[in-house]
């Protein structure tokens, strides 16, 4: 009965085998190929009928010419990934013969596969509106990735050529960044996938991925972050005390609030800075990942895609002003060594001191250098030292150079990466002094002496008038505690010398004209995306806030006389417990005497 009930598998019928229909078509007899055509596109299509059409192409491919592009997109349409194994296995293959036969399909064939690289699009019905989104819930979708790439290294296999045809159809096809987390994260996810077996593709995937995360990051300040994080906080706050008392939960609806709590707790208020979160954290994995080979470093991968990260540094992110958050990559793929840190830093360096590079991308170069140097927890302090020696020296050649001639006076477009090497020493100072005066407190004064800031301070070009107020500050307060040079009364002169103006509003603020005339930033400020802050935080320094010991002994100056005993009393008593590092990280001044509010986790001025 059962056999007798099922429907017989449909064969091709309109006037004998495909051949014969596609030989007809060609002499102008289009009846039984629009039948075909018709039969093709039928959206209930059953599994057998797909693998005996597909049997039946396979052994005509050779008729499938340019002039049978409409019916080639018609099969490339066959819904064959939610389908029976059968069927894939059989379009799969089917694929192959096409592409081998017919490399005038190939764009098309990539389109198709590459199509399937997000969540397929589903019509939800509300008021009578189709509403049309992607299926976040679909439980194949791990599945029909895995056979997309297999699609795709079955095409690459029959036509070498592949790779150079797939970069633009990858990028044509990138979502747009207001597309669903899911969607973004499905299509960087697969793009980074592709680099596996394509391995010629993963310097153009990764600088596709970054471009599109840079725009995601320069469209999400700090400030619109720590707003919106705020928002949420106070309202959460504010639903939680209204709430109280009123209800008893169960322990076991408390457990699942918890977990509801802990989920909701790791998004980020702001739908950019959300998405952005996510694809930060699917490549930093993919780093670690292609770096490690059974949780053991892996020298020359790592190596390979140092070099090609490099490549996206220097082309999109080192021309980029004020990015919060996606130079992170390079941070994280330091860390795995010290020669790569130290490989960067050097990277860094060149860029700074060559006179043939554009005078913005010097002191964006010498911006990194203070930053990384103050940030980063797995640099040590002899190769603080060794960079130390390297930008003072640099900053006392300039200045013999630019010290006496026309152009020794205080000029940003003139003496711009001066500047911001001046920063990036006084930043670096700030962050590791106590480092460097750790365990032998008369050693590391002389080292700090021999460096000559005051030179550096009191030249013409009179860098404390140009670099950021906090940093200044700051600097000022730790040499003169261990008299190295006395800043404040340059300081005050410069203060003297800013012309106030009044800004228009309720009782006439005085503000001064310009605090961050250099426009610098500090690319490794705290980190605020807190999925994939996890993977950062392990290698990262923070601000340790000064106690109110700490501000007073900055105000003491050390006497010269001091013992050795009584060197090593006052470390112990000065010595944070983290690694015995300071520093500060300010974003934006707008003024010489307080930090700014979007600095998140910067000190007080002294």
């Amino acid at each position: 009965d059962e056999f007798i009930s099922s429907p017989p598998r449909k064969t091709v019928r309109f006037g004998g085998t495909l051949t014969d229909i596609l030989l007809k078509y060609e002499r102008g007899e289009t009846t039984d190929f629009e039948l075909l055509k018709h039969q093709l596109s039928d959206p209930d299509i059953k599994d057998a009928q797909i693998i005996n059409w597909l049997h039946e192409f396979r052994a005509s491919v050779v008729y499938l010419t340019k002039e049978l592009d409409q019916l080639v997109s018609i099969l490339l349409k066959l819904p064959w990934l939610r389908r029976s194994q059968e069927v894939v296995e059989e379009y799969l293959g089917f694929l192959g013969n096409l592409v081998s036969a017919q490399t005038v399909h190939l764009r098309p064939c990539l389109r198709m596969i590459v199509s399937q690289f997000v969540p397929p699009r589903i019509t939800i019905r509300e008021d009578d509106v189709d509403i049309s989104d992607s299926d976040d819930d679909d439980e194949n979708l791990s599945e029909n990735f895995n056979t997309c790439h297999r699609a795709l290294q079955t095409v690459a296999r029959y036509v070498p050529s592949t790779p150079q045809f797939l970069m633009p159809i990858l990028v044509e096809n990138f979502p747009f960044i207001n597309k669903s987390e899911r969607t973004l994260e499905c299509y960087v996810h697969n793009l980074l996938r592709v680099t596996v077996y394509l391995p010629t593709l993963r310097l153009q995937n990764l600088e596709l991925i970054i471009e599109k995360l840079l725009k995601l990051d320069v469209s999400t300040p700090q400030q619109d972050i720590e707003d919106a994080e705020e928002a949420v906080n106070n309202s959460d706050s504010e639903q939680k005390s209204t709430e109280e008392g009123l209800f008893d939960m169960e322990e076991d609806e408390e457990r699942k609030g918890n977990k509801v709590a802990s989920s909701s707790s790791e998004r980020m208020a702001h739908p950019l800075a959300e998405r952005l979160d996510i694809l930060m954290t699917i490549l930093l994995s993919y780093i670690k990942d292609v770096c490690h080979v059974d949780g053991k470093l892996d020298i020359n991968r790592t190596k390979d895609l140092y070099r090609d990260l490099v490549c996206v540094f220097d082309k999109l992110i080192l021309p980029t002003h004020a990015s919060c958050h996606v130079q992170y990559f390079m941070f994280y793929i330091c860390s795995f060594k010290l020669g790569l840190a130290e490989a960067f830093l050097d990277h860094l360096w060149k860029k700074l001191h060559d006179p043939n590079n554009p005078s913005v991308i010097r002191q964006t170069a010498g911006s990194y250098i203070g930053s990384f140097l103050a940030r980063a927890k797995f640099i040590p302090v002899v190769t603080v030292k060794a960079c130390l020696d390297l930008l003072v020296n640099w900053l006392h050649k300039y200045i013999d150079n630019q010290d006496t001639g026309a152009n020794a006076y205080c000029d940003v477009a003139l003496h711009g990466p001066f500047y911001s090497t001046c920063q990036a020493v006084f930043y670096t100072l700030i962050f590791r002094h106590k480092q460097l005066l750790d365990g032998n407190l008369r050693k590391g004064l002389s080292y700090l002496q021999s460096l000559n800031f005051e030179r550096i301070v009191m030249c013409q070009l009179n860098p404390l008038k140009i670099c950021i107020p906090s940093v200044v500050n700051l600097f000022a307060a730790i040499t003169r505690k261990y008299q190295l040079v006395f800043c404040y009364t340059i300081i005050e002169r410069n203060n003297r010398q800013f012309i106030p103006v009044v800004r228009s509003g309720t009782g006439g603020d005085l503000v001064q004209t310009c605090t961050n005339p250099l426009d610098s930033f500090f690319p490794f400020d705290p980190y605020l995306l807190k999925r994939s802050k996890k993977t950062i935080d392990p290698f990262y320094q923070f601000w340790e806030e000064l106690s109110a010991e700490d501000l007073e002994n900055l105000k003491k100056p050390i006497k010269k006389g001091t013992s050795e005993d009584e060197d090593d009393d006052f470390l112990k008593g000065e010595t944070p417990q983290n690694d015995g590092v300071v520093g500060i990280a300010p974003n934006s001044y707008e003024s010489n005497t307080r930090s700014p509010v979007s600095s998140i986790g910067s000190p007080a001025d002294c």
